[in-house]
């Protein structure tokens, strides 16, 4: 019997795996290499990966136009810490950010990872509000089936019946978790909320896909319900993209979707095309003036070790680079066809509950739980890398696959699904 390599067997003694009972999960499956939309196993075989190393890898593994671009400035400077010192990535970056987001989102605040960058974004909408109107704000509204990250504070917003995070429930600060305002009940209470409440900071979401949810779809017509709550209320409304963003959903931005601009941005996972840690909290002029001051105090006072990290901001303009010039957007159309074609018939099948695509994502729901260990196995055992959420299996790929790379994670798909049939 195969254990893999040495430096997994000895490892496993040491290391702590994400979302993983440790006691009882198989062993992971041991890379040697990436390449493209591949991973090359240990033991020499090839999976293709559907879901893009947690939504990042777009440009597929090894880029070497990314490659390059980190290199280049490893040569030159690796970081250097911006408190009273600047570096031009960081600089560079923060003005291509404001070329590409949405009406006058303006200002950068980089950080390392997409859960901090909405922990700085709830720190922005909190103080916002000390610093114009001299009061404590807070709460925030969020909704059902929502997944912003896993420190204390976004895991408040999340979903409290999300499994992940259900444990923590009496040690998090409660927040307000309604429905998403699809329908007049609830565009009706998110209004009453709002206007009966002089506690609320801002309403957040994870704009037409909530992802860690379970890739559920919502329309652009949701969010113009949000934005135009906020806009009667006085509210912030602040949209956590950092799944979203970047082509993802079809357009650059889900914002661009929609024809609104929140006051607040979240941005990472493919800003940088999955090969290094970067994140951001993007605010409009408005939010950022209440900050610029005379007054010290009115500085907002957060500053994460490798915020505006060299290597990170250097890859991530060379990433937004490749995305404009390779005409992305066509790009995801086409995957978006394909997925359509491929997956909507499973939707006939009698233990499907739904089958949801939109931009270069697409998820098949069963009716039913199964294991998800057992069946990021048998995915493996047949050649691709699918790592489903909860009933939901789901797609994600690079967006430089091959049409013959996707009609096998599709493949792979409708034969798990005929083999999970009750």
């Amino acid at each position: 019997m195969n254990t893999g390599p040495e430096w997994l067997t000895q490892g496993l003694e040491h290391i702590w795996l994400p979302y993983t009972q440790m006691a009882t999960d198989p062993k992971p499956a041991a890379v040697a290499r990436t390449q493209d939309a591949s991973i090359y196993l240990e033991d020499g075989s090839r999976l293709i990966d559907g879901v893009g190393s947690w939504w990042t890898s777009v440009h597929g593994y090894n880029n070497t136009a990314l490659k390059d671009a980190l290199i280049k400035q490893l040569n030159v400077m690796p970081h250097v810490m911006l408190g009273g010192l600047a570096h031009e990535s960081a600089y560079k970056l923060a003005v291509k950010l404001a070329e590409i987001t949405p009406g006058d989102l303006t200002r950068s605040f980089f950080c390392e990872s997409g859960s901090v960058a909405v922990e700085v974004a709830m720190k922005i909408a909190v103080q916002y509000w000390r610093n114009t109107k001299g009061q404590v704000r807070p709460k925030f509204i969020s909704f059902k089936g929502g997944y912003h990250g896993d420190t204390l504070a976004t895991m408040s917003i999340c979903d409290p019946e999300e499994g992940m995070h259900a444990l923590f429930g009496p040690a998090l600060p409660k927040q307000i978790v309604i429905d998403l305002p699809r329908d007049e009940d609830s565009i009706f209470i998110l209004n009453d909320i709002l206007a009966s409440r002089t506690d609320i900071a801002g309403v957040i979401v994870e704009p037409l896909i909530q992802g860690a949810g379970g890739m559920c779809m919502h329309p652009p017509e949701v969010l113009r319900q949000l934005r135009s709550a906020c806009d009667t209320h006085g509210s912030l409304l602040i949209f956590d993209e950092i799944f979203t963003g970047f082509y993802r959903t079809g357009n650059m931005f889900a914002a661009d979707t929609a024809g609104i601009t929140p006051d607040i941005m979240t941005i990472g996972k493919a800003l940088t095309g999955g090969v290094t840690p970067l994140a951001a909290a993007i605010a409009s002029s408005r939010v950022y003036d209440a900050f610029h001051d005379d007054d010290a105090e009115k500085a907002l006072m957060h500053g994460p070790t490798f915020t505006g990290h060299a290597l990170a901001c250097a890859v991530a303009l060379e990433s937004i680079k490749l995305l404009e010039k390779n005409n992305t957007q066509n790009t995801t159309r086409t995957i978006t066809q394909t997925l359509t074609r491929r997956l909507t018939p499973l939707a006939q099948e009698e233990h499907v509950q739904d089958v949801r695509v939109l931009g270069a994502v697409a998820a098949v729901e069963l009716k039913h739980d199964f294991s998800v260990a057992d069946a990021r196995a048998r995915f493996i055992d047949m050649g691709v890398f699918i790592r489903p959420l909860g009933r939901v299996i789901y797609l994600t790929p690079t967006y430089t696959i091959t049409d013959e790379e996707l009609n096998m994670l599709c493949d792979a798909i409708e034969k798990m699904v005929s083999e999970l049939k009750p």
